[in-house]
């Protein structure tokens, strides 16, 4: 009950409109294969600071975000918190290595906000695939376009001050800044909270 309080499940059928109007973006589905694909998937809910990952466990599922925030981060041995990705409203995410290989994740997803995400496991990928080949390419352009940010990344990382870093990250994903604390920004930027703060003051300040 005190989750519900904290984020109302809007009815399954809303949040297959939002899948299905996602994944048709980029491929098209007869009415038969869209009710085969809504048939697969399981609804869940999450906590802010709840795990949907937890390092050395196996990441089951590819998780769509229908409502909320979460964080994928890496502890090294020091503990020091890095964060690899983030994901809001219409985006996946996953440990896709642990996914993909069924390998213990080498990484934390954790939700920052109440969060709601529509969840395919390994099993019913597999069997999607089959009975349904257009989502392979879907899965396709979803790898190749998260390859592409990612090389971006790297090459912001190495061309980039931290200061082009966070004017990018703004333009990029407006409000985000609004609902993730400075220091995840920080961390994923690659600067610190100290540094961020000075460059978020002379932003205010201009």
């Amino acid at each position: 009950m005190f989750f519900m309080a904290k984020l109302h499940q809007p009815p399954v059928q809303e949040l297959y409109a939002m899948i299905l109007s996602h994944v048709q973006e980029r491929i098209s589905l007869s009415p038969d294969e869209q009710q085969f694909f809504c048939s697969l998937l399981k609804a869940r809910q999450l906590l802010p600071r709840q795990y949907l990952v937890q390092e050395g466990e196996i990441c089951r599922f590819e998780s769509y975000v229908c409502r909320g925030l979460l964080r994928s981060f890496y502890l090294d041995r020091e503990g020091n918190d890095h964060t690899l990705h983030f994901a809001m409203e219409d985006w996946w995410i996953s440990d896709s290595a642990s996914f993909i290989r069924q390998l213990p994740a080498s990484r934390h997803v954790v939700a920052l906000e109440p969060s709601i995400v529509l969840q395919l496991d390994k099993p019913s990928l597999e069997l999607l695939y089959k009975e349904v080949p257009a989502f392979e390419r879907f899965w396709r352009i979803l790898h190749e376009n998260a390859t592409i940010a990612q090389d971006q990344r790297i090459l912001n990382s190495i061309t980039m001050t931290g200061a082009e870093r966070y004017a990018e990250f703004l333009q990029k994903y407006p409000g985000i800044a609004a609902r993730m604390p400075q220091k995840y920004i920080a961390s994923y930027l690659g600067i610190s909270s100290v540094f961020l703060s000075r460059i978020r003051g002379g932003v205010r300040k201009k």
